[in-house]
């Protein structure tokens, strides 16, 4: 609880224990360990692991949330990372995007029609989050460093990574779609393989 109460409004707080129970309720399905057994640590830029007896399970696993939506992702002995963001319009979204993608994103984000930019921004900015989440830099990661796709109805891709051109041989992205307007993204280290998704839905 002591990570809940660092949130200044109620609404994130409720999120982030709801949201946690949810995932220790995930990781005991798989680890067939009460949820309550659970032990976390934290990684020098906040990410997430399994610690005590569940360190050595191999089992690997990130989350995101936007609105009132969450997405979580599992799997095993692999690098992991996801993001998901509600589409929606942003008044400094080109300003946004000329800071922090890079040269070649915000060419390609700024020549798709007006109309598309909304899910192509969010597009590019799930999967850089995803890929930096998963390499487990967080916003230290420099994201201008590095390319990814953002065409709507394009695969999405790893394109270029500064100083390490075989990165988009050894990571994967995949583009999610997992409620009427959001997107996200999955990264994980190696091909995305069998991909099973499942929706939990609040009664």
């Amino acid at each position: 609880m002591g990570r809940a109460r660092r949130f200044v409004f109620e609404q994130h707080r409720r999120h982030f224990i709801v949201g946690r129970g949810l995932l220790r309720l995930i990781l005991s399905h798989y680890l067939e360990i009460e949820p309550g057994r659970l032990e976390f640590e934290y990684g020098p830029q906040g990410k997430p692991e399994l610690a005590g007896a569940a360190a050595s399970s191999e089992l690997n696993f990130n989350l995101s949330h936007s609105g009132g939506l969450a997405l979580y992702a599992v799997t095993y002995n692999r690098q992991i990372g996801v993001d998901i963001e509600a589409i929606r319009q942003l008044e400094d979204m080109e300003a946004i995007a000329y800071r922090f993608f890079s040269a070649a994103e915000y060419t390609a984000l700024m020549a798709l029609a007006p109309e598309e930019r909304p899910v192509g921004f969010f597009n590019c900015w799930t999967r850089k989050e995803a890929y930096i989440k998963a390499v487990g830099d967080g916003l230290m990661y420099p994201l201008e460093k590095f390319d990814v796709s953002l065409q709507p109805g394009q695969a999405a891709k790893l394109l270029r990574v500064q100083n390490d051109p075989a990165a988009v041989s050894r990571w994967s992205l995949q583009h999610l779609e997992p409620a009427p307007g959001y997107v996200g993204a999955l990264a994980v280290a190696g091909s995305v393989g069998q991909l099973n998704c499942w929706q939990w839905l609040k009664d």
